[in-house]
């Protein structure tokens, strides 16, 4: 079979996985279910990394590695959140234009950490310490709040949803730097997603 298969590449599949199936019940309507499937994207994204440097591989996989978990990153928290705002109600020109935005900003963050990583590997073996940009995969922990905290006015949730697809897009690509999350931030979104988790199954 084509590609390089480990355990970090499973887990980044599972993710994928997951955003697909997320996609399917945002379009049924089923959008707490949604939502518990990007927050697992983002626990998914979380751990894939660590495993992949915590193994073995070769040059050949470790590219691999980073072209595969872009892509995913691509669906899971660009495509995916579009999708969740579609079916909210996100439509008409302005709509559609936050659409546009903030998968065209995923778009430009990945290609441009794509880049960047693999001519940083190039250089050093040193953990990245810090971002360029708002990393993507913010968006496992930004909209789940968002329809956690603004659900319920339904009036203005879809609104408010399209702004922060908006004000996310740009962030994406504007060239500031962001500390990665150290063992601390790590726990603290693990029982945040619990908790948020929990919420919204119990709402169900």
């Amino acid at each position: 079979m084509l590609g390089f298969y480990n355990f970090s590449v499973v887990v980044t599949y599972i993710g994928l996985a997951s955003a697909v199936f997320g996609m399917t019940q945002a379009c049924n309507g089923n959008h707490k279910v949604a939502i518990v499937c990007l927050i697992l994207c983002g626990v998914c994204d979380m751990f894939d990394g660590k495993i992949a440097r915590a193994m073995k591989r070769s040059e050949d996989a470790q590219k691999f590695g980073i072209q595969i978990d872009s892509l995913c990153d691509l669906v899971c928290f660009g495509v995916f959140p579009a999708i969740l705002g579609y079916s909210f109600g996100a439509d008409g020109v302005f709509g559609n234009i936050c659409l546009v935005v903030y998968v065209l900003g995923a778009v430009i963050r990945l290609a441009f950490f794509n880049v960047m990583e693999e001519k940083r590997q190039k250089e050093t073996n040193e953990c990245r310490t810090e971002y360029q940009g708002l990393p993507v995969t913010s968006a496992a922990v930004i909209f789940p709040l968002i329809f956690l905290l603004s659900e319920n006015d339904k009036v203005s949730f879809c609104t408010i949803w399209e702004i922060t697809m908006l004000f996310v897009s740009f962030l994406f690509i504007l060239d500031f730097k962001v500390k990665k999350p150290d063992k601390a931030a790590i726990c603290i979104f693990l029982i945040l997603a619990i908790i948020v988790t929990g919420r919204i199954l119990f709402l169900l």
